[in-house]
């Protein structure tokens, strides 16, 4: 273990907890909690949204998949800088003035009930429901993600590494909310973007320059270099599908809720996917260079070679602000799904069912205590040390794409969803990524999130058609859509 990278980890770390005791202090009721009293900048907005989003698949997952498998591994990359860009430009602002007019919502249950007018809660609580299941595995991934960071790093065992890294992130995030983690996740922004920009840009001088990357890489395997090699339609299909997940991802699209101004979402825009396209391209360099580095000592774990890297081209001091960064990615995920997780219990299950008349303290705690029981069953989860972390993150993207995607878009766009089409949609998308992933091979090859959002969005518009009528979307949901609208 070396001191100086263990010290600088320790002072990030510091660091991460100061600011949730800040927001501790400024966090005064539910609002402030789950949302920051909808006041973040654009350029906030952006970052926390951008980090939350990309976890530690973009420093472990994605340079992993790159190393394995070679070029044939960007269409996944292709796929998220298309659907992070279109729900940027089509989703966030009307989403951010929807919300709004709808009772001033806070999270999405609570949209889609306000939306609808639901009295009977069953929008709130399948949708509440699906939330829980599902961030209860992506924050699995993230858990599995730092352990791989601790474990590589400091030498520790697989069980420390997942207790360690779980027990910092559940403290800031159970002292400052919304504000502590959009504000942690401002600067871990800043701390991934730069690390992905400056280990591949060293590791590629250390190999020779990028001709010498693309003909070392070319003679250890030609099939290295072509996008297309071992590729089928249903691949390349199935990793571009990934875009198809930003539209119903509650940990990101609830940073659109939360910008202070509709008018703050095309500065968030350019911002946000400045700062992605940039950080994709790093993320696939350093997993390419990894190919012609370590061509002559293999690594076990292919989703080791960006702290490979980190460790062995940089002195410990400069190796330990890089590490922080990949902790940056975990902790900025985990935090906001833990986050809203817990708005979900508080303000869905427990507000909305148990106790109606239930005061902003309580409310806030109930939050802080859900935090908690949902990190240990992800921990539990999480106990396998041979868990994937692509693949973790692949079945919750899948599910929250698949079951809020197209509900969200349909609410926003067309005036005639109704509460029945939503409900059916949800339903519909979970189990079918539910019942997909149960088989394999042939057609069930195919990502299982785009049968998902396909028969979704189809569920939505049958069931809102045979059920709806001229009074069913009511009279007072038609004005709120085009009050929205306008």
């Amino acid at each position: 273990m070396n001191i100086a990278t263990l010290v600088t980890f320790i002072v990030y770390l510091v660091g991460m907890l100061v600011i949730g005791i800040i927001a501790y202090r400024l966090t005064k009721n539910l609002s402030d909690y789950v949302l920051g009293g909808r006041n973040l900048g654009g350029s906030v907005a952006a970052l926390s949204a951008g980090a939350s989003d990309m976890s530690s698949w973009l420093l472990l997952g994605l340079p992993g998949a790159l190393y394995a498998g070679g070029m044939n591994q960007i269409w996944i990359a292709i796929g998220l800088a298309v659907g992070a860009y279109l729900n940027w430009q089509f989703v966030a602002k009307r989403l951010r003035t929807y919300t709004e007019v709808a009772k001033d919502s806070i999270t999405i249950p609570d949209f889609l009930e306000n939306r609808f007018h639901d009295k009977s809660r069953i929008l709130r609580v399948i949708s509440a429901f699906v939330i829980l299941i599902f961030y209860t595995f992506y924050t699995s991934a993230g858990l599995v993600g730092g352990a791989i960071l601790f474990e590589q790093s400091f030498g520790f065992s697989y069980q420390a590494s997942l207790w360690i890294g779980a027990i910092v992130i559940i403290s800031y995030t159970f002292l400052g909310g919304f504000l502590a983690v959009s504000w942690t996740d401002f600067f871990q922004g800043i701390l991934m973007f730069l690390a992905l920009i400056i280990v591949p840009i060293i590791a590629i001088n250390v190999v020779g320059g990028w001709n010498e990357v693309v003909n070392s890489v070319g003679n250890i395997d030609s099939s290295y270099l072509d996008v297309f090699a071992d590729t089928t339609t249903i691949g390349i299909v199935s990793l571009l599908a990934w875009g198809l997940g930003y539209f119903g991802q509650p940990h990101i699209i609830t940073r659109f809720m939360a910008v202070k101004s509709a008018n703050e979402i095309p500065k968030a825009r350019f911002v946000g996917m400045s700062w992605m396209v940039f950080a994709l391209y790093g993320a696939i360099f350093t997993g390419f260079a990894g190919i012609a580095y370590y061509a002559d000592a293999p690594l076990e774990n292919p989703e080791t070679v960006f702290i490979a890297f980190t460790q062995e081209l940089f002195n410990p001091w400069i190796a330990g602000i890089f590490l922080a960064a990949i902790l940056s990615a975990i902790m900025s995920t985990i935090d906001s799904q833990l986050l809203v997780s817990s708005s979900a219990v508080a303000e869905d299950f427990y507000k909305g069912i148990i106790r109606k008349n239930a005061t902003q303290n309580e409310l806030v705690w109930v939050g802080r205590i859900a935090v908690i029981t949902i990190a240990i069953i992800a921990i539990i989860i999480a106990q396998d040390p041979e868990s994937r972390v692509l693949d973790l993150v692949g079945y919750a993207w899948a599910g929250f794409g698949s079951a809020f995607g197209p509900v969200i878009i349909l609410s926003l766009f067309w005036k005639g969803t109704t509460r029945r089409g939503a409900i059916a949609g949800i339903v519909v998308g979970a189990l079918t990524v539910i019942g997909w992933t149960q088989f394999e091979g042939g057609i069930f090859d195919l990502y299982e999130i785009v049968p998902g959002f396909i028969l979704c969005a189809v569920a939505v518009i049958v069931i809102s058609l045979i059920f709806g009528s001229p009074k069913n979307p009511s009279n007072v949901v038609r004005e709120e859509f085009d009050e929205a609208t306008e």
